[in-house]
């Protein structure tokens, strides 16, 4: 039951993201929930989240995941998938783009999951030298 709830979260965020629902999108985060929302660079908090989902929002995304698995220990739980998503570019021209996301996402007081941190380049991680 808890991996359909963790799950729908995530869900709820992406098809949030494809609509074009800032509010519905920020309503899947913690208050002080952070975003990779490229690599290296991060938003954090409701300010700084809307601002790099209304930029992101603004190529059209459509998000999809091919596969996911849930690990989850008491009031924390960890949501990876591996994504596909096609959008439009400044250009007008689509794109696709995919990879493997990495959520953490935190129980709350009234049994509803909220995403802390979303990592959607879970595999571009740097190698240090």
């Amino acid at each position: 039951m808890e991996n359909e709830n963790i799950n729908a979260v995530v869900l709820a965020n992406n098809a949030a993201v494809g609509a074009g629902d800032i509010e519905a999108v920020l309503a899947t985060f913690e208050p002080n929930g952070l975003l990779q929302g490229q690599p290296g660079q991060f938003a954090t908090g409701m300010p700084a989240l809307r601002g790099a989902f209304e930029g992101f929002m603004s190529m059209k995304p459509q998000i999809t995941l091919t596969a996911h698995e849930i690990i989850q220990t008491g009031d924390i739980a960890v949501h990876s998938s591996t994504w596909d998503m096609v959008g439009s570019a400044p250009d007008g021209s689509e794109f696709t783009q995919s990879g493997f996301s990495v959520v953490v996402l935190r129980k709350q007081a009234d049994g509803n999951w909220l995403m802390v941190i979303d990592n959607p380049f879970g595999d571009l991680i740097k190698q240090s030298a």
